[in-house]
């Protein structure tokens, strides 16, 4: 068993406690892509937020302290993500956001999202991007926004172009952050 650690740090004047652990992504601190994310996110009063491979929770603990806990939903297929993201709510006051652990939305029920924020796991086949983009799109509320953040580029912008009709990319610090909107009840073209 590996001893967790834990990062302090303040995004956007929000101070955060996060403990972590190294069997899950960037235990040690706050990776590039999720500060990239970050970087691009804004959030409204009405926002009802997923937090999709939310990890050991930064994104969706950020989102809770900004929308209301009751408003985000945050999950991931690892059960020690899932436990530790739990532990990061209560350690950052916001004990009652909805977290649940799911392979992609195999187990999630939740629907009406106005934004879907992922870090995927993009250093191993497409299949999992592929699910989060071709159900996120029907968990959305029309005008809703799927974020996510990769090192690759031309296969996630083909993808979510193909599912979305269009998507905006920002590249940061060698980060891709795509931005697609939800504009219509059915995919943009048969994929």
């Amino acid at each position: 068993m590996c001893k967790n650690r834990q990062i302090t740090t303040t995004i956007g004047g929000i101070p955060l406690l996060l403990e972590t652990s190294q069997e899950l992504f960037s235990p040690d601190r706050i990776d590039g892509g999720t500060m990239a994310l970050l970087s691009r996110l804004e959030f409204t009063a009405d926002d009802k937020v997923l937090d999709l491979g939310c990890g050991y929770g930064i994104v969706g603990i950020l989102a809770a302290k900004t929308v209301g806990q009751q408003n985000v939903v945050m999950s991931d297929i690892s059960e020690e993500a899932v436990t530790l993201s739990r532990a990061n709510a209560k350690h950052n006051s916001v004990p009652d956001v909805k977290i649940v652990q799911s392979d992609g939305f195999r187990s999630l029920r939740d629907t009406d999202f106005t934004l879907i924020l992922s870090n995927p796991p993009y250093h191993a086949d497409f299949s999992v991007p592929k699910h989060f983009i071709e159900k996120g799109f029907n968990r959305l509320v029309l005008g809703g926004r799927m974020y996510m953040v990769t090192k690759r580029r031309d296969w996630y912008q083909n993808r979510l172009t193909a599912i979305f009709g269009g998507v905006r990319v920002d590249e940061i610090d060698g980060y891709y952050v795509f931005c697609a909107e939800k504009r219509k009840a059915k995919y943009a073209r048969h994929t």
